[in-house]
């Protein structure tokens, strides 16, 4: 009983989804260009790509936006036709940020309000991986308070101190039953609360292209006494924990982008991300109580991945601007090591985006972007679960900018 127990457990997923679980959707006008931002001072969500292009935003403003994510994941089992679906729930990571300081000055100062980690999975409760995951809700929103100064008038420089508040909910089955014939259950619920950073430099070169460079740090989320509630049959009910702690390293992210202006009403952006996920090599949990379920060291083995990203802004007009681009994100999950939690594969990055100013100081971008994973066939090494893995997300967004 106790192997069961333990076998169970060693599989506890990871936060999220977007490479790995990773969430890029920071900002409605870099959505709507594949997600490219660090090396063009487009808004105030540079305070996110990079600190230091807030020092040369023409205007102060603040901006809000929100990005519903409809995944579409489905799984064959090896050795079956029958096609699995999880379910239509749908997180809404938002973003908010605010720039302040005379735009004359060389000191600038932003804050941030965004969701760089989360996501939601559900799969039917007696779906054939229910003892892998039944579902998984979590969010890990940042609070990014932001200096930013122009060092000459052609380089700029900025950081921000990072406070990350994250909870996590998740469900499965355990291989028990209960007295009415249904599968026992388990659910860990708890909070983090964290501390990072971010930082960048930003160049503007003597041929016009500008240059950013930025690092954002990495979080490592910890779970203090979370909250482990077990269904199961009574008899064995008191040998099971009531709390759990772990922790799980929300990785580092390096990027350099280039921007560059064939016109005046056209930017192009180039981005690489280079996501530091060789730093989630195991998964600890830690219990309460040892008398049918030990601590758990559950490998992960992560190494590094990059995300190629490509967009465009036309200013149509006055009032309408034209978004659009395309990126390539490789997956950081080893084979062997794919979950139904985050079925992770290579992704194809496709984005569109529509930006309207009714007035010289209100704003509002429309943008869509669609990810492709790679259909990828897999054994995870610990539970067995084998079979076929094809994920596709639909993200719309919408966002509203006020310039003062």
């Amino acid at each position: 009983m106790k192997k069961i127990l333990l076998s169970f457990l060693l599989v506890i997923p990871v936060w999220g989804f977007s490479q790995s679980y990773q969430v890029n959707l920071q900002g409605q006008k870099q959505i709507g260009m594949a997600g490219a931002g660090t090396g063009v001072a487009m808004d105030e969500a540079a305070v996110f790509f990079n600190p230091g292009a807030v020092s040369f935003l023409k205007k102060n403003g603040v901006s809000a936006g929100v990005s519903p994510l409809f995944l579409k994941s489905a799984f064959t089992q090896a050795g079956s036709n029958m096609v699995e679906r999880n379910k239509n729930e749908v997180p809404t990571p938002l973003q908010a940020y605010a720039v302040f300081g005379s735009p004359e000055s060389r000191l600038r100062f932003g804050l941030g309000v965004y969701t760089p980690f989360g996501g939601a999975m559900h799969w039917d409760e007696n779906w054939s991986g229910k003892y892998t995951v039944t579902s998984l809700d979590l969010q890990a929103i940042y609070i990014q308070p932001t200096i930013s100064l122009k060092i000459t008038d052609h380089i700029g420089i900025g950081g921000g101190f990072v406070y990350s508040m994250g909870k996590v909910d998740l469900k499965r089955a355990v291989p028990l039953t209960l007295n009415n014939g249904q599968s026992a259950s388990a659910q860990l619920k708890g909070d983090a609360h964290d501390f990072g950073w971010n930082a960048g430099i930003y160049i503007e070169t003597i041929s016009g292209i500008t240059i950013g460079i930025s690092h954002r740090s990495q979080v490592t989320a910890t779970v203090e006494d979370g909250d482990a509630n077990f269904t199961v049959p009574e008899a064995l009910a008191s040998g099971f924990p009531t709390k759990f702690s772990a922790k799980l390293p929300l990785p580092a992210t390096s990027s350099i982008g280039f921007g560059f202006y064939p016109s005046e009403k056209t930017t192009i952006a180039l981005d690489v991300n280079w996501v530091h996920w060789n730093k989630y090599q195991e998964l600890a949990f830690e219990y309460n109580n040892h008398e049918r379920i030990e601590d758990t060291r559950s490998p992960r083995n992560y190494h590094d991945a990059a995300t190629f990203r490509l967009g465009i802004e036309n200013q149509t007009t006055a009032k309408l601007a034209l978004r659009a681009g395309i990126g390539y994100a490789l997956t950081p999950v080893a084979e062997g090591y794919v979950t139904p939690e985050v079925p992770d594969a290579n992704r194809l990055l496709l984005s569109a985006g529509i930006g309207f100013k009714p007035t010289e100081r209100f704003g509002v971008d429309f943008s869509f972007l669609y990810e492709n994973l790679v259909s990828r066939t897999e054994t995870n090494i610990e539970t067995g679960l084998s079979g076929t893995f094809k994920t596709v997300a639909y993200i719309p967004g919408i966002g509203l900018s006020y310039k003062f």
